[in-house]
C-alpha cells in the first residue's frame, strides 16, 4: 500500500482509515506508521479532514495498536514472541529490543517509539516480562502523544509534499530525527517518573 492508496482510503472511509491503518501496524501494515501519521497531518492541511478529530483518531490508532501487542505478549507469553522470532526479518529487531530492555529497563519503551519495527516488537517483550500495565500505559501513552504530535505536525507542514517528505525521512533524514526525539522523550519520561515518586513520598509523610 502506498501513500496515494492511503489517501484514497481516507477519501472513502474518512477518519476510520487512519485509525485502522495504525491499529493494524502491530501485525505488520504495508506502510510505515510515520507515513500514515504524516499523511493524516497532510490531509488536514488540504482540508480533507478536520485537524482535531484527525489527530485524536490517529493517536488512538497508534496507542491502541501497541497496547494490543502488550496484551498479546502478556497473555500469549512466549508463543507470541516465538511467532515473531519465526520471521527472519524480525530477528535482529527482537535482539535489539532485548538489549534495550536489559540496558534501559522501562525507558526502553520510550526509546523504541523512535525506532521503526522495534516500536512494534517492544510491547510484546514488555507484556511477556510482566511489566505492570499502569507503568506501560504511563510511558507508552505519553510518549505516543509526543511521537504522534511530531509526525502529525511534520505532515501538516509538508502538505501536498508529505509523500516526498516520508521518502526523504526514510532515506536519510529520519536518522537525524531520532536523536533529538529520543533525548527529548527520555528526559520528559525521567522527569515524569521523578515527579510521581516525589509526590508519592510527600503523600506518604
Amino acid at each position: 500500500m502506498t501513500v496515494d492508496t492511503l489517501v484514497a482510503w481516507i477519501e472513502q472511509f474518512g477518519y476510520a482509515a487512519l485509525f485502522f491503518s495504525l491499529w493494524l501496524g502491530i501485525v505488520g501494515a504495508p506502510i510505515p506508521d510515520e507515513a500514515i501519521v504524516m499523511t493524516g497531518g497532510a490531509v488536514t492541511a488540504g482540508g480533507l479532514l478536520q485537524p482535531v478529530p484527525t489527530f485524536l483518531l490517529t493517536y488512538l490508532g497508534v496507542v491502541s495498536g501497541l497496547s494490543l501487542g502488550y496484551v498479546l505478549g502478556r497473555y500469549a507469553g512466549g508463543w507470541a514472541v516465538d511467532k515473531l522470532r519465526s520471521k527472519p526479518k524480525l530477528q535482529k529487531h527482537i535482539l535489539f529490543s532485548e538489549r534495550l530492555v536489559e540496558r534501559y529497563g522501562s525507558l526502553a519503551l520510550v526509546i523504541s517509539y523512535f525506532v521503526p519495527v522495534v516500536r512494534h516488537v517492544m510491547p510484546y517483550l514488555l507484556g511477556m516480562n510482566r511489566m505492570p500495565f499502569s507503568r506501560y500505559a504511563a510511558l507508552s501513552y505519553s510518549t505516543g502523544l509526543l511521537w504522534t504530535m511530531l509526525f502529525f505536525l511534520l505532515g501538516r507542514y509538508a502538505g501536498d509534499h508529505a509523500d516526498e517528505a516520508v521518502s526523504y525521512l526514510y532515506g536519510y533524514g529520519v536518522k537525524l530525527l531520532w536523536l533529538p526525539c529520543v533525548l527529548a522523550a527520555g528526559l520528559w519520561a525521567v522527569r515524569s517518573v521523578m515527579r510521581r515518586r516525589r509526590l508519592h513520598r510527600e503523600d506518604s509523610l
